[in-house]
């Protein structure tokens, strides 16, 4: 039997994520996926919101993704767009980039990591003792973990075997999506008619001038909102024909489907995101409608969360309540994007009452203080946890201001590639050199002299120093003296 401190199931975007950050935890982490390798048929995903570009920021590994993605504004609401260029943020934008190019990128950087991959495989079940895991291999084997997260999709098998419930909504509406060869020609652009909303394009793309300008050739991606809610089972050719030829009275020529799937509007979520030794995470502890594109996103940024609480409880560095948090704060970021989804996912049924309220809806969003509102909850950027009445920082994400430093002009992401948690003293030099702290705090003197904005909420005060946890949220505010940092550093990091 082969043993990990921690077996992550599921290769795909949460799982790789998390494998990283345990890896720069120092933490022994192993992925089991059944692909045999990180090709994905077809695009999936399409793209990564502001918030998901910083955590990627904060691990130095941003660039990657942005030197192949298409920057534009992608938040919106209900078929409103929300402009966040004016968001102080050093990505005050989205990237198109297509879900089979992130889990390269992503699998890459793991690749420098001390990740162990099992591909090839999958697991069957396991079972859980007060101190590990057993996982049974498909085809024979076992390994054995201190630690398992699910990371393994709607469908999770972990969460179903570790006892899990998945209360939540049955979808009343279907669409399929695909990519297809296709003789005929449809007019590319999203299209709206007595069915619902359908879609077609191409994977390769430019943006010009705000504009998504699609390649002469190659595939065709689909989507078409299906009559009736479709079965499921995985749907065929024929199935996306008839849908096609029922919306648009052609199925213009599809043939050659390079991958075909069907996503719903059922809306679930885990009531418990762990139970013992055994966690969730990503589409296996919540799904929820597309609309917004937000499922990857907040799948990586439960992994950023977890991976270092996970981290140091593996270690012994920290108590099993730490991994509470996990569920305290993540929970509620899910449950608003399964609220915001089903609300985006009835506005967009074809019928004129509700075409109306979409249309009321769209006024009020043209409006300042809710496009402020709404293009922070769906950027990811106005994500607040609750750690205590404070200073605005408190529990909220770190700006990435230019901080002057005995090491010269860095960035406090800069600081964060290592995954560290960072004690910032923005005032007189020296003033936390005889605090007692564990080994993995970074303490950093630097000055900084701008303006303290956060998205939404707008300036705030300067603080004269902050803890900040190794997934970028703030976990304490400084007043010019320590007063409450021996109690943060014992609980954040």
């Amino acid at each position: 039997m082969t043993e990990h401190a921690v077996v992550i199931v599921g290769g795909g975007p949460t799982g790789l994520m998390l494998a990283g950050e345990l890896a720069l935890a120092g933490v022994d982490a192993a992925i089991v996926e059944r692909r045999t390798s990180q090709e994905l048929a077809g695009a999936r995903a399409g793209g990564l919101h502001s918030r998901t570009l910083e955590v990627l920021d904060q691990r130095g590994i941003a660039g990657r993704f942005i030197t192949e993605g298409q920057p534009a504004q992608v938040a919106g609401f209900a078929m409103t767009r929300l402009d966040i260029s004016d968001f102080p943020t050093r990505h005050p934008y989205g990237l198109g980039l297509w879900q089979n190019h992130i889990e390269r990128i992503l699998a890459g950087w793991v690749d420098e990591l001390a990740v162990t991959f099992y591909r090839g495989t999958e697991v069957t079940g396991l079972a859980q003792d007060g101190a590990g895991v057993d996982l049974q291999l498909k085809h024979g084997g076992t390994l054995r973990a201190d630690y398992v997260v699910g990371c393994d999709g709607g469908r999770s098998l972990v969460r179903k075997v570790a006892g899990i419930e998945f209360p939540g909504w049955d979808p009343t509406t279907s669409a399929l999506i695909a990519e297809v060869e296709m003789t005929g020609q449809p007019e590319f652009g999203v299209h709206q008619n007595a069915f619902g909303i359908h879609s077609f394009g191409r994977r390769e793309y430019k943006i010009v001038d705000g504009k998504v300008v699609y390649a002469d050739s190659g595939p065709v991606g689909v989507m078409v909102t299906e009559e009736h809610v479709g079965p499921p089972t995985e749907p065929t050719l024929e199935d996306l024909q008839a849908a096609l030829v029922a919306v648009c009275g052609t199925d213009y020529g599809a043939h050659s489907p390079t991958w075909i799937s069907r996503f719903t509007d059922m809306t679930r979520q885990a009531s418990t995101y762990r139970s013992g030794r055994i966690l969730l995470a990503g589409d296996a502890a919540h799904v929820h409608a597309p609309d917004g594109g937000q499922g990857l996103n907040i799948g990586v940024q439960d992994a950023v969360n977890l991976g270092w609480k996970l981290g140091q409880v593996v270690k012994g560095a920290a108590p099993e309540t730490l991994l509470d948090t996990y569920q305290a704060e993540r929970h509620p970021v899910a449950a608003r994007v399964l609220r915001n989804t089903m609300a985006q996912s009835a506005l967009r049924r074809p019928d004129p009452r509700i075409k109306a309220a979409g249309e009321v809806v769209a006024e009020l969003l043209g409006m300042e203080e809710p496009r402020r509102k709404f293009a922070g909850m769906q950027s990811g950027l106005d994500v607040h946890y609750d750690l205590g009445e404070g200073h605005p920082l408190l529990g909220r994400r770190m700006p990435d201001v230019d901080l002057a430093t005995a090491n010269g002009a860095l960035t406090v992401y800069s600081l964060l590639h290592e995954a560290r948690p960072l004690l910032l003293n923005l005032g007189a030099p020296g003033v936390f050199d005889n605090v007692q702290r564990p080994d993995r705090v970074k303490l950093v003197d630097a000055h900084y002299d701008g303006q303290w904005e956060l998205p939404v909420l707008g300036e705030v005060p300067a603080p004269a120093a902050v803890l900040v946890r190794p997934d970028g949220y703030v976990a304490w505010v400084g007043d010019g003296t320590d007063e409450g940092l021996v109690e943060a550093l014992a609980t954040w990091s």
